[in-house]
């Protein structure tokens, strides 16, 4: 009998030996995150979205006021006057023409009939014919840039179609209404019209600095 008692007791020692206590436990293995970077794509479209096209009094127009310092209203009328008129001979130029010189209130006004290429190459041209009025008051150490009467001549082998810029590449018009893009067939027109004022006027900024 204390034989048995005597094994039993022996037995139970590597047991309790195998037997870890809490604090000898290891901690479990933390698994490493690595934080996702979210890379944010500028909008391609940013730049032609709501506002973009200013509509004042019903009518599409785009104006600027330029600083020129140093220099007076007449040098400015000289200066922009060239420009415009070396405007109308340019490649893309259809019927464009100086339609106004005022060399006593230093005024000057041009109208402009070109080809808005949207898209070209070896099989396919997209264009359209595009008009609109560049005016231009000039005073001492500025002037006043103004880009209005926009409209166009789609099609005009195939199914000609007119389009004035209050109808056709206003807000409502040529961008969607989450303000994200714009949209396919008018906001072709808007963002090639966008591009085109912006050649004129960063011509004109260089010209007078």
């Amino acid at each position: 009998m204390k034989q048995f008692a005597w094994m039993v007791l022996f037995m139970s020692i590597p047991m309790l030996g195998y037997a870890q206590n809490t604090w000898e436990q290891t901690e479990p293995q933390k698994k490493e995150t690595k934080e996702k970077t979210v890379v944010v794509k500028p909008n391609p479209d940013q730049k032609y979205l709501q506002g973009a096209v200013p509509v004042v009094d019903g009518k599409v127009v785009f104006s600027k006021t330029f600083e020129a310092p140093g220099k007076t209203a007449f040098e400015i009328y000289n200066i922009l006057g060239k420009f415009l008129q070396d405007e109308t001979k340019e490649a893309n130029q259809l019927n464009s023409v100086l339609i106004k010189a005022d060399t006593t209130s230093y005024e000057l006004a041009a109208s402009y009939e070109e080809w808005l290429v949207f898209h070209k190459n070896a099989f396919s041209l997209d264009r359209t014919r595009f008009y609109y009025v560049l005016k231009v008051l000039c005073q001492n150490g500025k002037a006043y840039v103004e880009m209005s009467h926009i409209k166009y001549l789609y099609e005009e082998e195939r199914n000609p179609q007119r389009y004035k810029a209050e109808e056709w590449i206003t807000d409502k018009e040529a961008v969607n209404k989450k303000n994200t893009k714009l949209l396919p067939l008018s906001g072709k027109f808007r963002r090639k019209t966008i591009d085109r004022k912006d050649y004129l006027f960063n011509k004109i900024e260089e010209l007078l600095k």
